[in-house]
């Protein structure tokens, strides 16, 4: 087994990081108007140069910007797509743990123009990420996948009088995201990845249930969330490396939906054209690695084995023979090793320590060396 040079890599992680205190002051600060957008600006900068110089330190290959100068990990890009809008009300979504349940409320979001790409969605943000990272570090970024813009609400999101049937909305969605995807190329990034839970939540019949109630084709919307990626990336820029992120619901260390990957695993794995899936697997709600089998020779798949919603610390026997398990339904040579989400999905974060974060990214690089070496 050798280290890999192309994303996805043997150690990697998601994305998301945990906001150090200094930032969430600022970011109170300026909400209050304490502070102008600039002094903010400037916190966020500072931020991002230290969480880029503690990855390299734990030795990852992939670094990001922890999406610090973001809220949430998918409405701050979706509210920048033209002809979507925030709408009165939330968007309740119920996230559990082990003493009960929490509600996370984000702002509804209505879509009452046509769907295009205005500006460069969080390119500003990549290029900083990119001219902060040391010459061994490949940047990613992360985007929510374009099937997150329909997911939260459905055809009910739409205006009738914008688009009075679907097809056109897929259609301008992909053109939009193809857009950026190019955009982003052009600014020099190598590794995207697209950020799903939709993919994810279809496994749990209580989440298809929810889709029938709204009358969608709850059996067959994975299908059309796969073509709708597959139409985006079709004239990807040579280069660049597309993951998809999937996983529950992370929220303050909590979760929506569960179930194995079996109901979507066929099609998934086999037609959907990215480069290497980031597959949540750190306790039973994920199911068993049966579904892996329909993974192609090719493709990369990224165990998320360590938590990110407890600090404790896994031990390194534990996850290699997890990854052994893993092993048996797709060669050992196609795995990788992460976190099964983000630190801090959204702007509240984890239920869990910096030091613990730091320790959990040195496992996954110092476990990863010694299985792939």
């Amino acid at each position: 087994m050798t280290a890999r040079t192309s994303p996805p890599f043997r150690a990697d992680h998601v994305g998301s990081l945990l906001r150090p205190q200094r930032l969430l002051r600022a970011t109170e600060d300026h909400a209050a108007g304490r502070i102008q957008a600039d002094e903010l600006h400037a916190v966020e900068d500072e931020a991002i140069r230290d969480a880029v110089a503690m990855q390299e330190r734990a030795g990852l290959q992939s670094v990001t910007d922890g999406e610090f100068r973001r809220a949430s990990w998918h409405m701050d890009f979706i509210y920048q797509i033209g002809g979507v809008s925030k709408a009165p009300g939330n968007l309740a979504v119920q996230f559990r743990n082990a003493s009960g349940t929490i509600e996370f409320t984000p702002a509804a979001l209505h879509v009452d123009g046509k769907i295009r790409l205005e500006k460069t969605i969080f390119g500003e943000d990549f290029s900083f990420l990119r001219s902060v990272a040391a010459s061994s570090q490949t940047p990613k970024l992360t985007i929510p996948s374009p099937n997150m813009v329909h997911y939260r609400g459905g055809p009910a999101v739409l205006d009738p009088g914008v688009y009075p049937g679907m097809e056109e909305f897929w259609s301008d969605l992909a053109a939009a995201y193809a857009d950026e995807v190019q955009r982003l190329g052009g600014l020099g990034c190598t590794y995207l990845q697209f950020d799903d839970t939709s993919l994810a939540y279809l496994n749990d019949p209580a989440q298809r249930a929810e889709i029938a109630g709204r009358g969608e084709d709850a059996d067959h919307l994975h299908l059309r969330y796969i073509k709708q990626i597959n139409a985006v990336l079709t004239g990807r820029p040579d280069g660049m490396a597309v993951t998809t992120h999937m996983c529950r619901g992370n929220f303050r260390s909590s979760w929506v939906a569960e179930g194995g990957y079996d109901f979507v695993a066929e099609a998934l794995f086999s037609e959907l054209a990215v480069d290497g899936f980031f597959l949540e697997y750190d306790d039973e709600r994920s199911g068993g690695f049966e579904p892996l089998r329909f993974v192609p020779k090719g493709k990369m798949v990224v165990l998320g084995l360590v938590t990110t919603k407890r600090g404790e610390l896994e031990s390194k026997d534990a996850l290699k023979r997890r990854i052994d398990e893993a092993a048996r339904h797709v060669p050992l040579d196609q795995l990788c090793l992460s976190p099964q989400c983000g630190f801090s999905s959204t702007v509240e974060g984890n239920v869990i320590s910096y030091d613990q974060e730091v320790a959990k990214l040195r496992l996954v690089v110092e476990t990863a060396s010694e299985v792939w070496g």
